[in-house]
């Protein structure tokens, strides 16, 4: 586990340029004066290039192409883990903040009618969930471990859905459209629950999936073929449920962060509102008969309403019966 690394020269030629434009990007955001802060590069290089660099390159990469719960264990962190994390570094803010120009043009093709159609929630989790179902049922698994190029493409399936998946449901960066968070919540007990019935079928399979491969290889060491397909169907239906406790505890965080936003900003704005009116009313003449007559006191200041009435987030629930 420790000692066995390969090479993976696509992979690293990768790694080196997508860790080496957001250390550019970051350092032109921050010469401009603005701020990156250290966790979404922790993220990024870390939890984003470093897994990659270990599902594809470590004992992982290496035996890849024996070992079928090996092979399950860098499906879940090339669909998942890496681009979780890669989705937290915010890339797109970043090249946002780095190049505005490009931002914008970048900014219009996210907000597009096409981007908007293409990400319905519905969509990326459907993707998600099929991919590796049409990768492990199909030729398509075998062909993956004979063929580098189409090891190559199938790293590459698997990281483009997985990063599109969070990327919509996380919101750090610019989307096609906000959903609430409560979608998110949703999706991802699918995602959940599509990759606990891809881990049963497999266990449930009793055939061996690209068996005359494996035979091929005709190994002397290690659990037998169909233990080892156990095993790996039973690592794709744990670790895919792990994985999505901290993708559940991101949703929650941001859902924290954005209700705690948006309540400062309400409250700033009903604090204006009162502020105003109890200006208006200090101006404003005693009505004759007040109090001290026995009348009905000072005259309600007009438009007054109770606040959940203002709040922007419940006026379209809460209506004066006047108003309905």
């Amino acid at each position: 586990m420790f000692s066995s690394w390969t090479l993976d020269v696509p992979v690293l030629v990768a790694v080196l340029l997508a860790g080496g434009l957001y250390l550019a990007g970051m350092r032109r955001v921050r010469r401009a004066g603005g701020e990156w802060p250290a966790i979404r590069m922790v993220a990024f290089y870390l939890g984003g290039l470093g897994v990659l660099v270990i599902a594809t390159m470590s004992f992982l990469g290496v035996y890849q192409g024996v070992l079928f719960y090996i092979r399950s264990v860098q499906t879940i962190l090339l669909l998942l883990v890496v681009p979780l994390f890669t989705a937290l570094g915010r890339p797109l803010t970043l090249i946002t903040a780095a190049l505005p120009r490009f931002g914008r043009r970048l900014d219009a093709v996210i907000h597009s009618r096409t981007s908007r159609l293409l990400t319905f929630p519905a969509i990326p989790t459907m993707v998600i969930v099929l991919v590796p179902f049409v990768l492990y049922f199909s030729p398509w698994y075998a062909a993956s471990m004979r063929s580098g190029t189409v090891r190559e493409l199938t790293y590459l399936a698997l990281l483009a859905p997985g990063f599109v998946f969070f990327w919509m449901f996380l919101r750090v960066d610019p989307v096609p459209r906000a959903y609430p968070y409560l979608v998110g919540l949703w999706v991802s007990a699918g995602e959940v629950v599509g990759d606990a019935v891809l881990g049963l079928a497999i266990l449930a399979d009793q055939s061996l999936i690209a068996g005359s491969y494996y035979h091929a290889l005709a190994r002397p060491w290690g659990p037998s073929l169909s233990s080892d397909q156990v095993i790996g169907g039973g690592a794709l239906w744990v670790l895919g449920d792990i994985v999505g406790l901290p993708f559940l505890a991101a949703q929650f965080i941001q859902m924290i962060r954005e209700d705690e936003t948006e309540a400062a900003g309400v409250d700033a704005e009903l604090d204006a509102v009162e502020a105003a009116e109890a200006a208006a009313a200090a101006g404003a003449p005693e009505v004759a008969g007040g109090p001290a007559g026995g009348g009905a006191g000072p005259e309600e200041p007009a438009g007054q309403q109770p606040w959940w009435e203002r709040d922007p987030r419940f006026a379209d629930r809460f209506r004066s019966a006047g108003g309905s």
